[in-house]
């Protein structure tokens, strides 16, 4: 893919906090309708690549390059939304801030994309888990964004509202959106995305897909990378003991 083709193309992005760097030089291009997952251990920067690429920090260096220039979707795993208001009522405040030309035409084309038109007059509060994360993600789509950018969409949900979620997510990207979202599940990484970006103490280790992860893993790519499985890895071919046993080969 040349970055022309890129709808997202990330050159260098580094961030340090003091004397600590959070994130050093990451890098990766995105075409259309790709979804990115980003892993790693805790503290390994992810929320911090997020929060760049959504404008909430500036990067210390580097560049990120959209082929659209309107402002990424962004979907923090801290539910930003008012309790009390209703679902209508969230979106109709949250396009306001945005100064949409058509606040209401973009509340309605939200509650009709994430399905929530039959809970538009219910409190935020009083919904599922599922339903609040959905009016999450709604208020990061308002802006018709070109990425949609999440932080752990999935955290605190079951697994039907889990399935939920991902079939919505999943339908954004075939729009054409390019989707970024961390997860610790690791099995979200490789069901539904297209490629994965390994971070481990703010370094890119790894991108690409979770199919090419296991290959380096078991030695086709990269046979001196490898480490012995550990007791409680689990069984050979599973994208969970790749990922740990990536992980351990390279210190983290």
């Amino acid at each position: 893919m040349t970055v022309a083709a890129a709808a997202l193309d990330v050159v260098g992005l580094t961030r340090c906090f003091g004397s600590r760097m959070a994130v050093r030089d990451v890098g990766f291009a995105l075409e259309r309708g790709e979804k990115l997952a980003i892993i790693g251990p805790n503290g390994a920067g992810k929320t911090t690549l997020l929060s760049m690429l959504a404008g909430v920090l500036v990067p210390t260096s580097g560049a990120i390059n959209r082929a659209v220039e309107r402002p990424c979707g962004w979907v923090p795993q801290q539910q930003a939304v008012y309790s009390k208001l209703s679902v209508a009522e969230n979106l109709r405040l949250f396009a306001r801030l945005e100064r949409l030309a058509d606040p209401d035409a973009a509340v309605a084309r939200m509650l009709a994309q994430t399905g929530l038109e039959d809970r538009a007059q219910e409190q935020v509060g009083r919904l599922s888990g599922g339903n609040q994360q959905r009016v999450n993600v709604a208020i990061g789509l308002l802006a018709d964004p070109a990425v949609l950018l999440l932080d752990e969409p999935t955290a605190s949900l079951d697994p039907r509202q889990r399935a939920r979620l991902w079939e919505l997510i999943s339908a954004l990207a075939g729009e054409g959106r390019c989707v970024l979202y961390s997860t610790h599940a690791v099995t979200e990484a490789e069901r539904y995305a297209d490629r994965v970006l390994v971070l481990g103490d703010g370094e890119q280790l790894f991108l690409g897909t979770p199919t090419e992860l296991e290959e380096v893993v078991a030695g086709d790519l990269a046979p001196s990378a490898i480490a012995p499985p550990g007791p409680s890895d689990g069984p050979a071919g599973d994208f969970e003991t790749a990922f740990v046993q990536f992980l351990r080969a390279r210190g983290h």
